[in-house]
């Protein structure tokens, strides 16, 4: 051990795509904070390491564990702000606000997710297309950086590290605080309608830019086959506004992430459950209420899913793309389909709102959601469709996909240089590193 608070571990990436044994320390304090950072010329930050990519890791430096600064600082409820810790996890931020019926909407899809880690992926949730990414609840920040200290970040303060911090994995420091505006909710139950649709066709009017309402519009589809191809449920998401609600604080469980030996997902049991799952959605309640939990995280209580792809991991491309486009590059993205023959298991979509800018995914545009096995088939189908980026402007997420390389980064994130020059002149010695950085040379 290099130090009393450090200590070594084996980490993965959530997809286990990566793993290294890494060096990590865990302040609780900020005066820790700063002695620890002064000793390591390479670190990043780490919450409670649910990214797809290896956005945490660093294995020529120290990961920095912020889990213990967890704190609530400020709560304004007349000018309806909070200030939390970078280490408060989203749960624990809901369980004081919605007690107030205030809350941030852009809720990424696992609550024990931090507010530090939600910040530098620019996090979303399910009502992207109405509320777009958390960018638009950040009030201002307190970063702490080795070599340039403790600096305050908003609109007004240092806005070019604020807009490199937001979205900016961690590269421009330790988030150390978050002042986040909130907004009103009546009441933490949905009323939920059910669409069923056989094809893609049957999807696009609801994800049309005119569509965008008060409701979260998402979408699950079969991608089992060519035959089935975009069958499947669009859900539709409205607060319930007839009554007030009482709120109960929700019940913090443990992760349950635990990959099974042998994994269960396969071309055989991925159809079978696909069409009990289609078949239940056609045959349940077209309309009923549901609670916050199930809508907001809907993988809360269901992390099987991705314990059922085993210690292998899984794959997942998360892509932006014009609705103009959609249905083009679906046509290409079938007839790969069928000379590759990947396994896919899960196919969303839903609208977005934003401005691409820097390496933020953001933008007004469709995201599509597509999980893989992880195989050969499924890598060279991939590969294949990292060739139809620029062809259809699709902007593909770095936090969700960990194969993403460095052409294929450059070529879809055209604000990505700017980003890299910015960086440099704030850090020149870019002290704040991990594996994803260091892939795409930033």
């Amino acid at each position: 051990m290099t130090n009393l608070a450090t200590k070594e571990k084996k980490t993965f990436s959530f997809d286990k795509n990566h793993s290294l044994n890494i060096l990590y320390a865990k302040p609780d304090k900020y005066k820790q904070l700063e002695e620890i950072s002064s000793k390591y010329d390479e670190i990043i930050n780490t919450g409670s390491n649910l990214s797809y990519s290896p956005l945490g890791i660093n294995k020529n430096g120290i990961s920095l564990d912020l889990k213990k600064f967890n704190r609530i600082i400020d709560f304004d409820e007349n000018e309806k702000t909070i200030t939390v810790e970078a280490g408060i996890t989203l749960i624990d931020l809901l369980n004081f606000t919605l007690s107030k019926n205030l809350w941030i909407p852009q809720l990424p899809g696992y609550p024990t997710i931090t507010i530090g880690g939600a910040v530098s992926a620019n996090s979303h949730g399910k009502s992207c297309a109405l509320h777009g990414t958390i960018r638009k609840s950040i009030k201002s920040i307190l970063l702490f950086h080795k070599v340039n200290g403790w600096v305050k970040l908003s609109e007004k303060e240092n806005k070019n590290i604020f807009d490199l911090t937001i979205g900016g994995f961690g590269l421009t420091g330790t988030i150390v605080q978050v002042t986040l505006k909130l907004i009103n909710i009546k009441n933490t139950f949905f009323n939920t309608k059910k669409i069923s649709v056989n094809n893609i066709q049957g999807s696009k009017k609801y994800f049309s830019r005119e569509n965008i309402n008060n409701s979260f519009i998402y979408s699950w589809h079969r991608a089992d086959n060519v035959s089935n191809f975009g069958e499947g449920i669009i859900y539709e998401n409205l607060i319930d506004t007839s009554s007030e609600s009482n709120f109960k604080n929700f019940k913090v469980k443990n992760n349950n992430f635990r990959p099974l030996f042998f994994p269960f997902w396969n071309k055989f049991s991925i159809k079978l459950i696909n069409k009990f799952f289609l078949l239940f959605n056609k045959l349940d309640a077209k309309e009923k209420k549901e609670d916050f939990l199930k809508v907001i995280f809907p993988f809360y209580g269901k992390e099987n899913y991705f314990n059922f792809f085993g210690r292998k991991g899984f794959l997942e491309i998360q892509l932006l793309i014009n609705q103009t486009y959609l249905e083009q590059f679906l046509d290409e993205f079938k007839k790969l389909y069928q000379i590759h023959k990947p396994t896919i298991s899960l196919f969303s979509i839903k609208n977005m709102s934003g401005e691409q800018n820097l390496i933020r995914f953001e933008d007004n545009k469709v995201c599509l959601t597509f999980d893989f096995i992880k195989n050969r088939s499924s890598l060279s189908f991939m590969e294949q469709i990292d060739k139809l980026y620029l062809k259809y402007k699709i902007l593909p997420s770095v936090a969700k996909d960990s194969r993403i390389g460095k052409d294929t980064f450059y070529k879809t994130y055209k604000y990505a240089t700017e980003f890299k020059k910015k960086l440099y002149e704030f850090d020149k010695k870019r002290t704040y590193k991990s594996e994803v950085s260091r892939r795409l040379e930033l």
